[in-house]
Protein backbone atom coordinates (compact mmCIF):
# COMPACT_ATOMS: atom_id res chain seq x y z
CA UNK A 1 0.00 0.00 0.00
CA UNK A 2 2.92 2.38 0.68
CA UNK A 3 4.69 1.42 -2.39
CA UNK A 4 1.74 2.43 -4.55
CA UNK A 5 0.97 5.64 -2.51
CA UNK A 6 5.24 6.27 -3.06
CA UNK A 7 4.38 5.57 -7.02
CA UNK A 8 1.20 7.49 -7.28
CA UNK A 9 3.55 10.43 -6.02
CA UNK A 10 6.21 9.83 -8.15
CA UNK A 11 4.15 9.78 -11.29
CA UNK A 12 2.56 13.02 -10.47
CA UNK A 13 5.69 14.90 -10.16
CA UNK A 14 6.88 13.71 -13.15
CA UNK A 15 3.97 15.07 -14.60
CA UNK A 16 4.91 18.61 -13.42
CA UNK A 17 8.28 17.96 -14.23
CA UNK A 18 7.25 17.07 -17.88
CA UNK A 19 4.68 20.04 -17.93
CA UNK A 20 7.29 22.60 -17.12
CA UNK A 21 10.49 20.70 -19.21
CA UNK A 22 10.05 22.88 -22.04
CA UNK A 23 10.06 26.27 -20.37
CA UNK A 24 13.19 25.39 -18.06
CA UNK A 25 15.49 24.23 -20.96
CA UNK A 26 14.25 27.35 -23.10
CA UNK A 27 16.35 29.64 -21.12
CA UNK A 28 19.37 28.27 -20.90
CA UNK A 29 19.18 27.60 -24.52
CA UNK A 30 18.31 30.84 -25.94
CA UNK A 31 20.78 32.54 -23.32
CA UNK A 32 23.90 30.67 -23.77
CA UNK A 33 23.26 30.66 -27.67
CA UNK A 34 22.83 34.40 -27.53
CA UNK A 35 25.67 34.91 -25.64
CA UNK A 36 27.96 32.30 -28.03
CA UNK A 37 28.65 29.05 -25.58
CA UNK A 38 30.23 26.31 -26.13
CA UNK A 39 28.71 23.20 -26.68
CA UNK A 40 29.78 21.74 -23.46
CA UNK A 41 28.94 24.97 -21.75
CA UNK A 42 26.06 24.79 -23.09
CA UNK A 43 24.97 21.25 -21.49
CA UNK A 44 26.54 22.34 -18.34
CA UNK A 45 23.90 25.48 -18.17
CA UNK A 46 20.89 22.99 -19.15
CA UNK A 47 21.80 20.48 -16.64
CA UNK A 48 22.82 23.36 -13.60
CA UNK A 49 19.40 24.78 -14.31
CA UNK A 50 17.25 21.70 -13.81
CA UNK A 51 19.44 20.80 -10.77
CA UNK A 52 18.84 24.40 -9.29
CA UNK A 53 15.22 24.59 -10.37
CA UNK A 54 14.36 21.29 -7.90
CA UNK A 55 16.13 22.73 -5.21
CA UNK A 56 14.46 25.64 -5.49
CA UNK A 57 10.99 23.84 -5.74
CA UNK A 58 12.20 21.82 -2.41
CA UNK A 59 12.77 25.47 -0.85
CA UNK A 60 9.28 26.37 -2.25
CA UNK A 61 7.43 22.90 -1.13
CA UNK A 62 7.90 23.36 2.81
CA UNK A 63 6.54 26.26 5.16
CA UNK A 64 9.62 26.88 7.44
CA UNK A 65 9.91 29.66 9.86
CA UNK A 66 11.55 32.12 7.45
CA UNK A 67 11.57 30.06 3.91
CA UNK A 68 9.14 28.47 2.15
CA UNK A 69 5.21 29.11 1.71
CA UNK A 70 3.74 25.82 1.43
CA UNK A 71 2.23 25.43 -1.23
CA UNK A 72 2.49 22.75 -4.21
CA UNK A 73 4.36 25.55 -6.38
CA UNK A 74 7.40 24.78 -9.24
CA UNK A 75 9.93 26.52 -9.79
CA UNK A 76 11.77 27.28 -13.12
CA UNK A 77 14.57 29.55 -14.80
CA UNK A 78 12.07 33.02 -15.49
CA UNK A 79 11.39 33.96 -19.16
CA UNK A 80 11.76 37.81 -17.63
CA UNK A 81 15.23 37.25 -17.14
CA UNK A 82 16.42 36.74 -20.95
CA UNK A 83 16.82 39.78 -22.30
CA UNK A 84 18.59 41.58 -19.70
CA UNK A 85 21.04 38.61 -18.86
CA UNK A 86 21.93 38.56 -23.16
CA UNK A 87 22.58 42.54 -22.15
CA UNK A 88 24.81 42.22 -19.31
CA UNK A 89 26.49 38.98 -20.34
CA UNK A 90 27.09 41.20 -24.33
CA UNK A 91 28.48 44.25 -21.96
CA UNK A 92 29.73 43.26 -19.35
CA UNK A 93 30.33 39.49 -19.62
CA UNK A 94 29.27 36.62 -17.91
CA UNK A 95 30.27 36.97 -14.78
CA UNK A 96 28.29 40.41 -14.64
CA UNK A 97 25.42 38.45 -15.24
CA UNK A 98 25.86 36.31 -11.86
CA UNK A 99 27.16 39.00 -9.48
CA UNK A 100 23.92 41.01 -10.92
CA UNK A 101 21.50 37.73 -9.61
CA UNK A 102 23.32 37.12 -6.40
CA UNK A 103 23.17 40.86 -5.49
CA UNK A 104 19.20 41.04 -6.93
CA UNK A 105 18.72 37.52 -4.50
CA UNK A 106 19.99 39.27 -1.23
CA UNK A 107 18.10 42.42 -2.22
CA UNK A 108 15.03 40.51 -2.01
CA UNK A 109 15.26 38.44 1.08
CA UNK A 110 16.33 41.48 2.71
CA UNK A 111 13.34 43.29 1.13
CA UNK A 112 10.83 40.25 1.94
CA UNK A 113 8.52 41.79 4.34
CA UNK A 114 8.38 45.28 2.64
CA UNK A 115 7.08 43.53 -0.83
CA UNK A 116 5.03 41.46 1.37
CA UNK A 117 3.03 44.57 2.83
CA UNK A 118 2.52 46.60 -0.83
CA UNK A 119 0.44 43.79 -2.15
CA UNK A 120 -1.73 46.64 -2.65
CA UNK A 121 0.61 48.35 -5.27
CA UNK A 122 0.40 45.29 -7.71
CA UNK A 123 -3.21 45.08 -8.19
CA UNK A 124 -4.97 43.20 -12.06
CA UNK A 125 -3.84 46.09 -14.14
CA UNK A 126 -0.25 45.87 -12.78
CA UNK A 127 0.38 42.16 -13.52
CA UNK A 128 -1.59 41.80 -16.31
CA UNK A 129 -0.13 44.94 -17.91
CA UNK A 130 3.52 43.21 -16.77
CA UNK A 131 3.18 39.72 -18.21
CA UNK A 132 1.57 40.98 -21.19
CA UNK A 133 4.60 42.95 -21.65
CA UNK A 134 7.01 39.92 -21.25
CA UNK A 135 5.36 37.92 -23.95
CA UNK A 136 5.52 41.06 -26.32
CA UNK A 137 9.33 41.57 -25.34
CA UNK A 138 10.09 37.90 -26.17
CA UNK A 139 8.15 37.23 -29.15
CA UNK A 140 11.03 38.85 -31.51
CA UNK A 141 13.63 36.45 -29.98
CA UNK A 142 10.97 33.89 -30.62
CA UNK A 143 10.73 34.79 -34.38
CA UNK A 144 14.17 34.96 -35.23
CA UNK A 145 14.61 31.55 -33.80
CA UNK A 146 11.84 29.98 -36.33
CA UNK A 147 14.25 31.36 -39.10
CA UNK A 148 17.37 29.57 -37.82
CA UNK A 149 18.82 32.51 -35.35
CA UNK A 150 19.76 35.84 -35.18
CA UNK A 151 23.34 34.88 -36.39
CA UNK A 152 22.26 31.90 -38.81
CA UNK A 153 23.72 31.63 -42.53
CA UNK A 154 21.15 29.70 -43.19
CA UNK A 155 18.05 32.68 -41.77
CA UNK A 156 15.19 32.09 -43.37
CA UNK A 157 15.95 29.11 -45.37
CA UNK A 158 12.83 26.96 -46.45
CA UNK A 159 14.24 23.87 -44.25
CA UNK A 160 14.24 26.30 -41.27
CA UNK A 161 11.20 27.81 -42.16
CA UNK A 162 10.16 24.16 -42.64
CA UNK A 163 10.94 23.01 -39.30
CA UNK A 164 9.76 25.82 -37.39
CA UNK A 165 6.62 26.07 -38.72
CA UNK A 166 5.86 21.81 -38.52
CA UNK A 167 6.18 22.14 -35.00
CA UNK A 168 4.01 24.84 -34.49
CA UNK A 169 2.07 22.92 -36.70
CA UNK A 170 2.30 19.91 -34.37
CA UNK A 171 1.24 21.70 -31.28
CA UNK A 172 -1.68 23.23 -32.50
CA UNK A 173 -2.60 19.75 -33.69
CA UNK A 174 -2.25 18.13 -30.19
CA UNK A 175 -4.13 21.16 -28.44
CA UNK A 176 -7.14 20.75 -30.96
CA UNK A 177 -7.13 16.52 -31.06
CA UNK A 178 -6.03 15.35 -27.24
CA UNK A 179 -7.40 16.65 -23.94
CA UNK A 180 -5.86 16.39 -20.54
CA UNK A 181 -2.29 15.96 -19.64
CA UNK A 182 -1.57 15.01 -23.64
CA UNK A 183 -2.33 18.23 -24.50
CA UNK A 184 -0.98 20.24 -21.34
CA UNK A 185 2.75 18.39 -22.99
CA UNK A 186 2.09 19.65 -26.65
CA UNK A 187 4.81 21.78 -26.27
CA UNK A 188 7.17 19.44 -25.24
CA UNK A 189 5.74 16.90 -27.73
CA UNK A 190 6.12 19.18 -30.28
CA UNK A 191 9.93 20.01 -29.63
CA UNK A 192 10.25 15.68 -29.46
CA UNK A 193 8.94 15.93 -33.14
CA UNK A 194 11.08 18.57 -34.46
CA UNK A 195 13.59 17.32 -33.64
CA UNK A 196 13.38 13.44 -34.90
CA UNK A 197 12.32 15.49 -38.15
CA UNK A 198 15.30 17.74 -38.01
CA UNK A 199 17.71 14.30 -37.67
CA UNK A 200 16.33 12.88 -40.01
CA UNK A 201 17.08 15.57 -42.18
CA UNK A 202 20.72 15.54 -41.38
CA UNK A 203 20.37 18.63 -39.34
CA UNK A 204 21.18 17.17 -35.85
CA UNK A 205 24.53 16.39 -34.42
CA UNK A 206 24.55 14.00 -31.79
CA UNK A 207 28.13 14.14 -30.71
CA UNK A 208 27.27 16.41 -28.07
CA UNK A 209 25.75 13.70 -26.47
CA UNK A 210 27.80 10.58 -26.88
CA UNK A 211 30.69 13.08 -25.59
CA UNK A 212 28.96 13.95 -22.24
CA UNK A 213 29.65 12.36 -19.15
CA UNK A 214 27.00 9.97 -17.02
CA UNK A 215 27.53 12.16 -13.86
CA UNK A 216 28.58 15.59 -12.55
CA UNK A 217 28.50 17.78 -9.25
CA UNK A 218 27.68 21.41 -9.43
CA UNK A 219 30.65 23.90 -10.35
CA UNK A 220 30.44 27.10 -8.09
CA UNK A 221 31.34 30.05 -10.10
CA UNK A 222 31.74 27.91 -13.58
CA UNK A 223 32.04 31.11 -15.92
CA UNK A 224 34.56 32.72 -13.20
CA UNK A 225 34.69 34.59 -10.22
CA UNK A 226 31.16 37.06 -10.27
CA UNK A 227 31.93 40.69 -10.44
CA UNK A 228 29.65 43.48 -9.07
CA UNK A 229 28.53 46.08 -11.63
CA UNK A 230 25.98 49.23 -10.41
CA UNK A 231 24.23 49.07 -13.95
CA UNK A 232 23.69 45.28 -14.24
CA UNK A 233 22.78 44.64 -10.31
CA UNK A 234 20.28 47.66 -10.78
CA UNK A 235 18.86 45.78 -13.77
CA UNK A 236 18.77 42.82 -11.92
CA UNK A 237 16.79 44.14 -9.01
CA UNK A 238 14.40 45.34 -11.31
CA UNK A 239 14.15 42.04 -13.29
CA UNK A 240 14.10 40.25 -9.33
CA UNK A 241 11.00 42.91 -8.37
CA UNK A 242 9.42 41.59 -11.89
CA UNK A 243 9.72 38.19 -11.07
CA UNK A 244 8.39 39.10 -7.51
CA UNK A 245 5.01 40.32 -9.02
CA UNK A 246 4.84 37.65 -11.35
CA UNK A 247 5.06 35.27 -8.30
CA UNK A 248 2.70 37.13 -6.05
CA UNK A 249 0.09 36.35 -8.83
CA UNK A 250 0.23 32.55 -8.51
CA UNK A 251 0.72 32.23 -4.87
CA UNK A 252 -3.04 33.64 -4.41
CA UNK A 253 -3.93 31.51 -7.60
CA UNK A 254 -2.42 28.24 -5.79
CA UNK A 255 -3.91 29.59 -2.26
CA UNK A 256 -7.35 29.51 -4.44
CA UNK A 257 -6.93 26.28 -6.00
CA UNK A 258 -5.86 24.68 -2.74
CA UNK A 259 -8.14 26.51 0.08
CA UNK A 260 -5.11 27.66 1.88
CA UNK A 261 -5.05 31.30 2.53
CA UNK A 262 -1.87 33.10 2.91
CA UNK A 263 -1.22 36.34 4.42
CA UNK A 264 2.02 38.60 4.36
CA UNK A 265 4.15 36.69 6.63
CA UNK A 266 3.62 33.07 4.25
CA UNK A 267 4.11 36.18 1.50
CA UNK A 268 7.28 36.86 2.97
CA UNK A 269 8.55 33.51 3.41
CA UNK A 270 7.72 32.43 -0.36
CA UNK A 271 9.96 36.21 -0.99
CA UNK A 272 12.76 34.90 0.74
CA UNK A 273 12.55 31.31 -1.12
CA UNK A 274 12.89 33.17 -4.61
CA UNK A 275 15.89 35.54 -3.34
CA UNK A 276 17.46 32.13 -2.25
CA UNK A 277 16.94 30.81 -5.60
CA UNK A 278 18.24 33.54 -6.90
CA UNK A 279 21.52 33.42 -4.95
CA UNK A 280 21.84 29.79 -5.07
CA UNK A 281 21.58 30.34 -8.93
CA UNK A 282 24.09 32.98 -9.44
CA UNK A 283 26.90 30.79 -7.29
CA UNK A 284 26.57 28.29 -9.76
CA UNK A 285 26.53 30.14 -12.36
CA UNK A 286 22.26 29.42 -13.31
CA UNK A 287 19.49 31.48 -13.44
CA UNK A 288 16.95 33.61 -11.62
CA UNK A 289 14.39 31.81 -10.72
CA UNK A 290 10.21 32.26 -10.14
CA UNK A 291 7.00 30.09 -9.76
CA UNK A 292 5.58 28.69 -12.91
CA UNK A 293 2.47 29.60 -13.95
CA UNK A 294 2.03 26.45 -16.07
CA UNK A 295 2.25 24.21 -13.03
CA UNK A 296 -0.69 25.84 -11.50
CA UNK A 297 -2.80 24.84 -14.36
CA UNK A 298 -1.59 21.13 -13.70
CA UNK A 299 -2.46 21.46 -10.31
CA UNK A 300 -5.95 22.44 -10.95
CA UNK A 301 -6.27 20.07 -13.67
CA UNK A 302 -5.08 16.99 -11.06
CA UNK A 303 -6.62 17.51 -8.13
CA UNK A 304 -3.94 17.04 -6.16
CA UNK A 305 -3.16 19.43 -3.47
CA UNK A 306 -0.40 18.48 -1.70
CA UNK A 307 3.17 19.60 -1.55
CA UNK A 308 4.52 15.82 -1.25
CA UNK A 309 4.03 15.81 -5.04
CA UNK A 310 6.35 18.94 -6.00
CA UNK A 311 9.21 17.88 -3.41
CA UNK A 312 8.95 14.49 -5.69
CA UNK A 313 8.97 16.89 -8.92
CA UNK A 314 12.24 18.64 -7.27
CA UNK A 315 13.89 15.41 -6.59
CA UNK A 316 13.37 14.31 -10.41
CA UNK A 317 15.05 17.33 -11.29
CA UNK A 318 17.83 17.70 -8.78
CA UNK A 319 18.36 13.79 -10.67
CA UNK A 320 18.24 15.31 -13.98
CA UNK A 321 20.47 18.04 -13.64
CA UNK A 322 23.57 15.65 -11.90
CA UNK A 323 23.14 13.73 -14.98
CA UNK A 324 24.61 15.53 -18.21
CA UNK A 325 24.40 13.32 -20.93
CA UNK A 326 20.25 13.90 -20.32
CA UNK A 327 21.01 18.13 -20.61
CA UNK A 328 23.51 17.16 -23.68
CA UNK A 329 20.11 16.36 -25.61
CA UNK A 330 18.05 19.36 -25.55
CA UNK A 331 21.54 20.79 -27.06
CA UNK A 332 20.77 18.88 -29.91
CA UNK A 333 17.62 21.02 -30.52
CA UNK A 334 17.95 22.97 -33.75
CA UNK A 335 17.35 26.50 -33.12
CA UNK A 336 14.58 26.49 -35.69
CA UNK A 337 12.62 23.94 -33.94
CA UNK A 338 13.09 25.74 -30.89
CA UNK A 339 11.75 28.98 -32.92
CA UNK A 340 8.52 26.88 -33.63
CA UNK A 341 7.75 25.94 -29.70
CA UNK A 342 9.09 29.33 -28.05
CA UNK A 343 6.70 31.01 -30.40
CA UNK A 344 3.47 29.20 -29.13
CA UNK A 345 5.23 29.75 -25.28
CA UNK A 346 5.94 33.58 -25.42
CA UNK A 347 2.33 33.78 -26.88
CA UNK A 348 0.49 32.14 -24.02
CA UNK A 349 2.57 34.52 -22.31
CA UNK A 350 0.69 37.36 -24.01
CA UNK A 351 -2.84 35.46 -23.80
CA UNK A 352 -2.06 35.12 -20.06
CA UNK A 353 -1.58 39.25 -19.19
CA UNK A 354 -4.41 39.50 -21.47
CA UNK A 355 -6.63 37.08 -19.69
CA UNK A 356 -5.67 38.96 -16.19
CA UNK A 357 -6.73 42.43 -17.61
CA UNK A 358 -9.92 40.84 -17.95
CA UNK A 359 -10.05 41.83 -14.21
CA UNK A 360 -9.56 45.32 -14.45
CA UNK A 361 -11.89 48.18 -14.41
CA UNK A 362 -11.60 49.29 -17.61
CA UNK A 363 -14.50 52.17 -17.28
CA UNK A 364 -11.63 53.87 -15.14
CA UNK A 365 -9.54 56.00 -17.66
CA UNK A 366 -6.44 56.30 -15.55
CA UNK A 367 -6.09 52.11 -15.93
CA UNK A 368 -6.80 52.60 -19.89
CA UNK A 369 -3.43 55.06 -19.60
CA UNK A 370 -1.59 52.87 -17.66
CA UNK A 371 -1.81 49.87 -19.71
CA UNK A 372 -1.47 52.14 -23.03
CA UNK A 373 1.81 54.00 -22.37
CA UNK A 374 3.20 50.73 -20.35
CA UNK A 375 2.49 48.51 -22.99
CA UNK A 376 3.73 50.93 -25.95
CA UNK A 377 7.00 51.85 -23.71
CA UNK A 378 7.77 48.28 -23.83
CA UNK A 379 7.28 47.04 -26.82
CA UNK A 380 8.38 50.26 -28.34
CA UNK A 381 12.00 49.64 -26.72
CA UNK A 382 12.08 46.17 -27.66
CA UNK A 383 11.40 47.19 -31.58
CA UNK A 384 13.67 50.14 -31.42
CA UNK A 385 16.91 48.99 -28.98
CA UNK A 386 18.78 52.02 -29.77
CA UNK A 387 16.32 55.05 -28.01
CA UNK A 388 18.32 55.15 -25.37
CA UNK A 389 21.32 55.22 -27.04
CA UNK A 390 22.84 58.15 -25.55
CA UNK A 391 22.01 57.63 -22.62
CA UNK A 392 24.96 57.23 -20.05
CA UNK A 393 26.32 53.42 -19.87
CA UNK A 394 25.12 52.60 -16.81
CA UNK A 395 20.96 53.90 -17.09
CA UNK A 396 21.35 52.27 -20.66
CA UNK A 397 21.50 49.20 -19.64
CA UNK A 398 18.05 49.54 -17.22
CA UNK A 399 16.22 51.26 -19.55
CA UNK A 400 17.41 49.84 -22.77
CA UNK A 401 15.08 46.73 -21.96
CA UNK A 402 11.33 46.53 -22.99
CA UNK A 403 10.36 44.33 -20.28
CA UNK A 404 12.12 46.00 -17.22
CA UNK A 405 11.32 50.14 -19.38
CA UNK A 406 7.57 49.14 -19.91
CA UNK A 407 7.41 47.07 -16.33
CA UNK A 408 8.30 50.00 -13.88
CA UNK A 409 6.00 52.60 -16.31
CA UNK A 410 2.97 49.94 -14.96
CA UNK A 411 4.34 50.39 -11.21
CA UNK A 412 4.92 53.88 -11.66
CA UNK A 413 1.96 54.67 -13.44
CA UNK A 414 -0.32 52.64 -11.08
CA UNK A 415 1.04 54.95 -7.81
CA UNK A 416 0.56 58.03 -9.53
CA UNK A 417 -2.81 57.32 -10.81
CA UNK A 418 -4.03 55.03 -8.22
CA UNK A 419 -2.26 55.78 -5.05
CA UNK A 420 -4.76 55.71 -2.22
CA UNK A 421 -7.74 55.15 -4.29
CA UNK A 422 -9.99 52.77 -2.97
CA UNK A 423 -9.28 50.33 -5.90
CA UNK A 424 -6.05 49.76 -4.63
CA UNK A 425 -8.02 47.46 -1.60
CA UNK A 426 -8.87 45.20 -4.54
CA UNK A 427 -6.42 41.61 -3.58
CA UNK A 428 -4.29 40.56 -6.34
CA UNK A 429 -5.90 37.24 -6.16
CA UNK A 430 -9.05 38.96 -8.49
CA UNK A 431 -6.57 38.90 -11.66
CA UNK A 432 -5.77 35.18 -10.64
CA UNK A 433 -9.40 34.32 -10.73
CA UNK A 434 -9.37 34.19 -14.15
CA UNK A 435 -5.81 32.76 -15.09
Amino acid sequence: MQETKRMTIFSLGLQHVLAMYAGAILVPLIVGRALNLTVEQLAYLVSIDLLTCGIATLLQARKGKWLGIGLPAVLGSSFVAVTPMIAIGSQYGATAIYGSIIAAGIFIMLCAVFFSKIVKFFPPVVIGTVVTIIGLALIPTGIKNMAGGANSKQFGSLENLALSFGVLIFILLLNRYTRGFIRSLSVLFGIIAGTVAASIMGKVNFSAVQDASWFHLPKPFFFGVPSFEIGPIITMIIVGTVVIIESTGVFFALSKICDQPINEKDLARGYRAEGLAFILGGIVNAFPYNTFAQNVGLVQLSKVKTTNVVVAAGGILITLGLIPKIAAFATIIPTAVLGGATVVMFGMVVASGVKMLQAVDFSNQSNLLIVACSVSLGLGVTAVPDLFAQLPQGIKIIVSDGIITGSLAAILLNIFFNFSSKKQNVPIQQAQETH
